[in-house]
């Protein structure tokens, strides 16, 4: 028996093993079937087990295809792909389509999944690395894939997976408060599926989880130096979540010897889908590429997990949860800062157009916050020309007119659990 056989097999019964097992239906698997009816390459990004191969199983269905799991170290030693190949034929017979997992394992991947797509083969890919993919698609397959990013566990999703039934217009305020329970206990653990469908302990599980994406995904993919720095660095940018930084601070304050090096790092973490990176609002490129940046978790339970805590941040988590949600709808959006130096969360922007402007609140009953958040959010609006002025509160919903300007309070759990953002 062949050696690439034999990994094969063993990774044909891990398939079957998983196609046995029910699964919470993801979003995005409509867009996705769709895709599957043209001769695209399917590509599936995401952190590492935020449910990337499940999804694919949904997507496939009960489509025959042929599964390799490349986060086998025996498989990606192989030299020769033309063995592989022959020993997925072997295995699972003339399909024509393949699933590989975690592909940027695979040296010169770019180049295999390019051969077998010209001879007409359906392929899905997933991986944890967004910038590997995206770079060596745009070079080898333009025009001839799509993209589909999978996140942890959305609120949404979260609720299903609990069997919570839910509706943005609960009548009843106990159902209110169920839900807010649930969203304060979603924000604490967060979506990573294994806690949420299996019950898994949060805090240890994804510490691990996270030191291993910092120490396998990138320290020895490349080469880093100096692992404790990048170490430490993740470590100041999850403990200060949905707060601005720049390069420069961070040099001085965890002592890197130069910018270049610390902004190079913090690539890496964008890279692996550990931090979400927002810029600020300008409409001059300069000011955008100079201005500082803000960073966001990819898990508000990894951030809990990984963080400096002492004390309570329940509105931090939420404006963590919020750009999460933004990013997972795909939505152009970035903080901004007034000319008076007032603080506006969000701007979403389609086009060339501001279209609305968020702010999030845990707790307006104190009027010196109460105003100051309406005011940089009135503010902003007038200075960005804003159509939509939106206020997510932890349970305060209302309409309010401030300086000609309508602005909307939504509970957060009411505009999570709505179609569209905002």
């Amino acid at each position: 028996m062949s050696a690439p056989r034999e990994i094969l097999l063993a990774h044909r019964q891990e398939r079957d093993e998983l196609l046995q097992k029910s699964y919470i239906p993801r979003e995005g698997l409509k867009n996705a079937r769709d895709g599957l009816k043209h001769n695209l390459v399917q590509v599936v990004t995401g952190p590492r087990r935020s449910g990337k191969s499940v999804f694919c199983l949904e997507l496939l269905g009960d489509t025959p295809f042929a599964y390799v799991n490349f986060d086998d170290e025996r498989i990606v030693q192989l030299t020769d792909y033309d063995d592989l190949i022959a020993a997925i034929r072997e295995v699972y017979g003339p399909n024509q389509i393949f699933l590989f997992d975690e592909i940027q394992n695979l040296a010169r991947w770019e180049l295999f999944v390019n051969r077998l797509q010209r001879k007409g083969i359906k392929l899905i890919l997933t991986g944890s690395n967004s910038r590997l993919l995206s770079r060596e698609l745009a070079t080898h397959l333009t025009g001839r894939h799509l993209a589909h990013r999978i996140l942890p566990f959305s609120f949404r999703e979260y609720l299903q997976a609990n069997n919570v039934a839910f509706t943005t217009t609960p009548q009843l305020k106990e159902h209110q408060g169920d839900l807010r329970h649930h969203l304060e206990k979603y924000q604490q653990c967060g979506g990573y599926p294994e806690i949420v469908v299996r019950g898994i302990e949060p805090k240890s599980y994804l510490k691990t989880l996270f030191e291993s994406i910092l120490f396998t995904d990138i320290v020895k993919r490349y080469n880093v130096r100096y692992p404790q720095k990048l170490y430490d660095l993740a470590t100041y940018l999850f403990t200060h979540h949905a707060s601005e930084f720049s390069y420069t601070a961070l040099r001085k304050f965890l002592a890197f010897r130069s910018v270049h090096t610390v902004e190079k790092y913090v690539g890496f973490l964008e890279e692996a889908f550990l931090l979400l990176k927002v810029g600020r609002f300008s409409f001059a490129p300069k000011e955008r590429v100079k201005s500082p940046k803000k960073g966001y978790g990819i898990d508000t339970g990894m951030i809990e997990a990984v963080k400096f805590k002492t004390s309570p941040d329940s509105g931090r988590l939420m404006e963590n949860t919020v750009a999460l949600e933004l990013y997972r709808k795909e939505v152009d959006f970035y903080s901004y800062k007034t000319r008076t130096g007032k603080e506006v969360d969000f701007v979403i922007k389609e086009g060339p157009r501001v279209t609305g402007l968020i702010q999030v609140c845990y707790d307006l009953s104190v009027t010196k916050t109460r105003d100051r958040e309406v005011k940089a959010l009135v503010e902003g609006m007038e200075e960005l020309q804003g159509r939509h002025g939106v206020v997510l509160t932890w349970d305060e919903e209302g309409e309010q007119n401030v300086s000609g300007k309508h602005l909307s309070f939504i509970p957060l759990w009411k505009w999570l659990l709505g179609k569209s953002a905002p």
